[in-house]
Order: structure tokens, then C-alpha cells, then sequence
């Protein structure tokens, strides 16, 4: 009986999907050329397209300085993304897994909500908020990263 087990497990792994490397075709890199030097510097890219699946890196919300309310922040990383899924072939609508990333997340989390319901609707996807004391980009006040799945 374990012989055959192994044996299905095998013939399991063999059908499983194959691992495909990247094509530059499938690696989204940023429009603006400010920010496709900086990209390129540090080696990073908007996002990247594996099978069905798209990964987005984590984009940033920074406050202008003088700044009373954090909703135009918000407003503006959520704009990157959805240009950025645009740009992908999927939607905030196929978007599985959000995570995001928060300098001071008690403070933070009813306005950044306000600004993130406009954009994610029901059935919502997976969501993480977690608290950072500092992001890569020392001026931001969050990163928001997300996950999304093309539709057959």
C-alpha cells in the first residue's frame, strides 16, 4: 500500500505546473524615466506577471510636508496601483492579497480604510496591516503591496 502512495505522489509531481523564468515581456517596469532610473538602481520592478498571477512590489503613500490629512497620500499610491494592475491586464477586482505597512498604524488605519474602500470592494481579498517603524523611503507613511490573479 505505501508503494502505491508513492507512486500516485510521483505521478502527482509530474503533472504539477512547470517553473517558468521570467520574461522581460512579463516584468513591468515604471513609465516615468525618474522612476525607472531609480528602479534600475536598486534593482527592482513595478511588478511582474508568473503564470496567473501578478505581484506588485510594495508602493509607498509620502505626505506633502505640510500636510493635515493623509487621504491625498493614500489617494495617490492607490492611483500607482491601479495604473500599475491596469498596465498588467487585471483590476483592483482580481487583487487576492493586500499587504500593507504602517509607520504608525493606530493613527493611521481609519483615514488609509476611507481611501482603500474606494478602490477594493466585495468579495475583498486577503489583507495584513502591519506596523514598521520605518519604510525604504524614510518619508512614507505606508507601503502597500498587493497580489492579484488574472481571470481565465
Amino acid at each position: 500500500m505505501k508503494k502505491s502512495r508513492l507512486a500516485l505522489a510521483i505521478a502527482a509531481i509530474g503533472f504539477a505546473s512547470p517553473v517558468v523564468a521570467k520574461n522581460a515581456k512579463d516584468v513591468i517596469m515604471p513609465e516615468s524615466p525618474q522612476a525607472l532610473a531609480f528602479q534600475n538602481a536598486v534593482g527592482f520592478a513595478d511588478a511582474v506577471i508568473a503564470g496567473d498571477m501578478v505581484y506588485l512590489s510594495g508602493v509607498v503613500a509620502v505626505p506633502a510636508p505640510d500636510a493635515t490629512s493623509m487621504k491625498p497620500a493614500y489617494e495617490e499610491a492607490f492611483g500607482r496601483i491601479e495604473k500599475t494592475l491596469e498596465r498588467a491586464g487585471v483590476s483592483w477586482d482580481d487583487v487576492v492579497d493586500m499587504t500593507t505597512f504602517h509607520t504608525d498604524l493606530a493613527n493611521q488605519i481609519n483615514e488609509f480604510s476611507e481611501v482603500k474602500n474606494r478602490y477594493v470592494k466585495a468579495p475583498f481579498p486577503a489583507w495584513t496591516a502591519i506596523g514598521n517603524a520605518i519604510l525604504f523611503e524614510p518619508t512614507a507613511v505606508v507601503e502597500i503591496k498587493v497580489v492579484a490573479r488574472k481571470s481565465n
